[in-house]
């Protein structure tokens, strides 16, 4: 089960860390701050340079907290809200697989960071090492995954969208 986690955990963690690091600093093939903030501009997130830092930080830092199995359910949360916002916002209209655009990616990360906070990060944790706890307490776990939400929600519901054009 240890050797699981941290498999999941890594895969996780890193293929999360690199979508954020596309956010932050055009990394992989991203477009940084500034196109990504623009691209967030257009879909009523103002502003949008923020907004990018924000989604950046969490996918970066939520999927290193994830991959190091470090403060618990916090990186899946992390995780878990950045995908939420992502599905609700670019994804759900396209359907279901990802080659239109559609929700399986956002899904799956959030899947796999819910199955990730619900069973804790394992004996190969740092979590573990530092004597945090290798498994999950519950009420911490839904705690954060119901703040996760509730931010992501927030996230959706405080859109912008531009007027259109001849309106003030």
């Amino acid at each position: 089960m240890d050797v699981g986690l941290l498999i999941a955990r890594l895969i996780l963690g890193f293929g999360i860390s690199a979508h954020g690091a596309q956010k932050l600093f055009g990394w992989f093939g991203g477009h940084g701050l500034n196109g990504t903030g623009g691209f967030f501009e257009s879909i009523g997130f103002r502003p949008g340079r923020m907004f990018a830092l924000a989604a950046g930080l969490a996918e970066f830092g939520g999927g290193a907290l994830t991959a190091l199995g470090l403060l618990g359910p916090i990186g899946p949360a992390l995780i878990i809200l950045v995908m939420m916002v992502a599905l609700l916002t670019v994804h759900l209209s396209h359907g279901f697989f990802a080659q239109s655009n559609g929700i399986e990616l956002p899904v799956t990360y959030i899947t796999g960071a819910l199955a990730v906070a619900s069973a804790g990060p394992g004996a190969y944790s740092l979590d573990h090492f530092f004597g945090l706890g290798a498994r999950s307490n519950p009420a911490v776990t839904w705690s954060a995954v119901t703040i996760a939400v509730v931010l992501a929600l927030l996230c959706v519901v405080v859109r912008r969208h531009a007027p259109a054009e001849g309106h003030a």
